[in-house]
């Protein structure tokens, strides 16, 4: 009796298929992985697609929510009342370090103990909303004192780069006789338009209080970010300074 080739090919498991059989069965599995795998993907990206599409569509940030282990405290060490428009530096406990290593002064700036309580706070202000979420403000370092108000430059940056023809943006605090310090703008445009101060400006009232609108503007090529993302307030200031002549 002739010999079937593909008996060569029987498993050793038992498996009586032929080889053609099992590389089919094994085709189709690989067949349906793939389409449960872009089925995923699909229903995972097509509402960020549609939402990115729709170019009327508010812009949408991740949301953060205060837990057992956070709260966001004021400056005598008591919780923000949520929708209260206070603001106030987010606080960690629980497990926490001991402190920075030979470094006394920064681990009393940094761990706090507040109502019997030890708490780290790194500096970050943030405002709780009605419904528990935080809207971030950004670091106390880098915060313009204009006129009395505090205006954290990541509030004015996010607003700034809504406009259609902001890539990005940085706002930094220059010296101003009356009021401390002014407000102003170093762009990056998309290379296609020149947007204005006055139109920048504008565009930042539709979401923010007037003062926190730039009252400078310095357009740029690159506003030079570092590889992580992050930004030299410092030498985005100096650069805002030497481009509109005005000393520190």
């Amino acid at each position: 009796m002739a010999r079937d080739p593909d008996d060569d090919y029987l498993a050793d498991d038992g498996d009586e298929r032929s080889a053609t059989q099992r590389l089919l069965a094994a085709g189709w599995l690989r067949a349906l992985l793939v389409l449960t795998a872009l089925a995923v993907v699909t229903v995972i990206a097509v509402p960020y697609i549609l939402q990115w599409l729709d170019t009327d569509s508010p812009e949408r940030t991740a949301k953060f929510k205060l837990g057992d282990f956070a709260s966001v405290l004021d400056d005598a060490g008591k919780p923000v009342v949520p929708g209260s428009g206070a603001i106030g530096r987010i606080a960690v406990r629980g497990n926490l370090p001991v402190g920075y290593y030979k470094d006394e002064e920064k681990t009393a700036k940094t761990f706090k103990v507040m109502e019997g309580v030890r708490w780290s706070v790194p500096g970050d202000w943030a405002e709780v909303n009605e419904d528990g979420t935080l809207k971030l403000l950004g670091r106390g370092s880098v915060c313009i004192n204009t006129g009395g108000e505090k205006v954290f430059p990541e509030e004015v940056e996010e607003a700034l780069k809504t406009h259609l023809a902001v890539r990005d943006a940085v706002v930094v605090g220059l010296p101003d006789a009356r009021f401390g310090e002014r407000i102003c703008a170093v762009v990056e445009t998309d290379g296609a338009a020149q947007p204005t101060l006055a139109e920048l400006s504008e565009h930042v009232r539709l979401t923010l209080a007037g003062y926190k609108a730039p009252r400078e503007l310095v357009l740029v090529e690159s506003i030079g970010r570092a590889p992580n993302g992050k930004v030299d307030y410092k030498a985005a200031k100096d650069r805002a300074l030497a481009a509109l002549g005005v000393s520190a």
